[in-house]
């Protein structure tokens, strides 16, 4: 860890103009590092100095920068979203490194995710699995009475387990197969486990499944890294869940 004064960085950072240019590591120093910042407001002091140069900025995503929304993502050292444990890159803070240290930035490396610019990539694959069923029908009208559908408190804990996927891609990066399964079993959990989500269980597992297919996502082989990064701590609970719900669907479907 560095002290509490101000100290210097190299950014080796990946630079790509766009989806079909070729890409290649660039150097840059940044100096006057406070360790209070975050590793987002490192890069935009970054960027403010490329700007002033004349040059083009490094592109990157972010929003919330609370640790919630999840696009922030990058690979920081080799490290899915940074080297602290079960968190996003706009939670991790300057006091990590020390004065002089060369840290390598590169966006997520899966074929599902191919990159638009920089280290910013196209995750749109994600909503894809959504949209081929991550709903449920419900009757319009009056919101109902919260006790109107009774649900066990160990499930609904469980659902809301699931349901705290972000979304954010770090199983996907951090899997040595660019298995998607942690992200959709969570998104199949959260809904399977509620009465709610019954009357379209068998065909959102199918139909989830098979858009997480198509988009050329692999396999998983029981790694545990999606679990390891996860920043919401999703377990593989769910991968295992999903693959039920799916031989069910298969089995019984009348398709």
């Amino acid at each position: 860890m560095t002290s509490s004064k101000n100290f210097s960085v190299t950014i080796r950072v990946w630079r790509q103009a766009g989806p079909a240019e070729p890409g290649k590591m660039v150097s840059y120093k940044v100096a006057s590092v406070s360790p209070d910042m975050s590793f987002l407001e490192m890069l935009d002091i970054l960027n403010d100095d490329l700007i002033r140069k004349g040059g083009a900025p490094i592109a990157f995503e972010s929003d919330c920068r609370e640790g919630i929304c999840g696009c922030c993502g990058l690979v920081v050292n080799g490290d899915v979203h940074g080297p602290d444990e079960h968190s996003t890159v706009c939670q991790l803070h300057m006091r990590r490194f020390r004065d002089g240290d060369v840290i390598t930035v590169e966006p997520w490396r899966v074929k599902s995710f191919p990159v638009l610019k920089d280290l910013v990539v196209d995750r749109s694959a994600l909503d894809r699995i959504m949209a081929a069923g991550g709903f449920v029908s419900v009757n319009t009208g009056a919101a109902p009475d919260a006790n109107a559908i009774p649900v066990e408190k160990a499930r609904a804990e469980e659902a809301m387990d699931a349901a705290a996927c972000i979304g954010c891609g770090a199983c996907v990066a951090s899997c040595p197969n660019g298995a998607a399964m942690l992200f959709t079993g969570a998104k199949i959990s959260q809904l399977a486990l509620l009465p709610q989500g019954g009357p379209e269980r068998a065909d959102r597992a199918l139909n989830m499944v098979a858009a997480m297919d198509k988009a050329g996502f692999g396999n998983c082989t029981n790694e545990y890294e999606c679990e390891a990064v996860c920043p919401k701590e999703v377990k593989v609970s769910n991968i295992a869940r999903m693959n039920r719900e799916f031989l069910l669907a298969n089995l019984f479907s009348k398709k």
